[in-house]
């Protein structure tokens, strides 16, 4: 039957799409769904914003469903790994070391490419102009989590080179790297600890990077193995590392996070060894001292 008149094609048409909203999405084939972490670095919006379009390739690639469990804290992220409510986190390399400590089913994947095409990155020390005092004494600075490789542990390895120690200045955790940029820069703060890309991204500002640390193991893709087979995580690393950033790929990751959009390369347990031997170094205080 032809429908003759407009409004009735609209109406139908506005009803056939409503009752598509009713209907469940289709599965994927497997019909398994991964739960997936990501670390909080910057708003919560901006993170999601730069994981989906990752998310969604492996969800088609894999035939997988794959959930966001977002966390405010590193400590809450690996407690809900270790009590297998997570399938998969993007860890930096403290967090990661931390995991593994506890829970040797933790299984590196991939190290995300950074945009000079290394499997490394390097956390700053920034300042909103001055250069760094010696001797130091009691100055505040900004950090991101105790957790976080950009935090106190990257910060206080760097004041040792200069023959300074972090836990004899003022020191106060800001959750996320965004945060630590802007406090600084606005100068709330004498100096800050984050993550050299981030930190140059404040440059604008005033912003600047008086030091950086040796390169680090890149963000890691990270396994649960209890939960997922050896098959599922040979099929995850594999769909990774076989991505062509520069070329057949370019138009697909164009709009992936700039975390992500670079490529991957496999990673392994011994990649963190330098990350230990930083940590042997400080004792990392839970709290800020003011």
């Amino acid at each position: 039957m032809l429908l003759r008149s407009p409004r009735l094609a609209r109406a139908l048409a506005r009803w056939l799409i409503a009752l598509a909203s009713l209907l469940p999405a289709a599965l994927p084939a497997s019909g398994e769904t991964l739960y997936f972490a990501p670390l909080p670095m910057e708003q919560p919006e901006e993170v999601i914003k730069q994981v989906k379009p990752l998310l969604s390739y492996l969800e088609q690639r894999l035939g997988i469903s794959i959930e966001i469990h977002y966390s405010t804290s590193y400590a809450e992220i690996l407690e809900r790994f270790r009590t297998g409510q997570i399938d998969l986190a993007y860890l930096g390399p403290l967090p990661y070391v931390s995991l593994r400590d506890s829970f040797p089913q933790a299984e590196p994947l991939v190290h995300f490419l950074e945009a000079n095409g290394e499997a490394s990155y390097s956390c700053a020390l920034v300042s909103n102009g001055p250069p760094l005092q010696n001797p130091l004494h009691q100055r505040r600075f900004a950090l991101t989590q105790p957790l976080s490789t950009c935090g106190y542990l990257a910060v206080d390895a760097l004041l040792r080179k200069q023959g300074a120690r972090l836990d004899q200045q003022r020191f106060r955790y800001l959750d996320k790297h965004d945060e630590v940029a802007l406090a600084v820069a606005r100068g709330d703060y004498d100096y800050g600890g984050a993550k050299t890309a981030i930190a140059r991204n404040y440059a604008h500002l005033g912003l600047v990077v008086l030091a950086e640390t040796p390169p680090l193991p890149g963000f890691a893709l990270i396994a649960n193995g209890r939960r997922l087979s050896g098959e599922r995580m040979q099929a995850l690393r594999k769909a990774l590392t076989g991505l062509a950033p520069q070329q057949r790929d370019r138009t697909l990751m164009a709009d992936w996070g700039r975390q992500f959009r670079y490529g991957a390369v496999p990673a392994a347990d011994g990649d963190y060894d330098v990350v230990r031997k930083l940590r042997r170094q400080a004792v990392i205080p839970e709290q800020g001292n003011f």
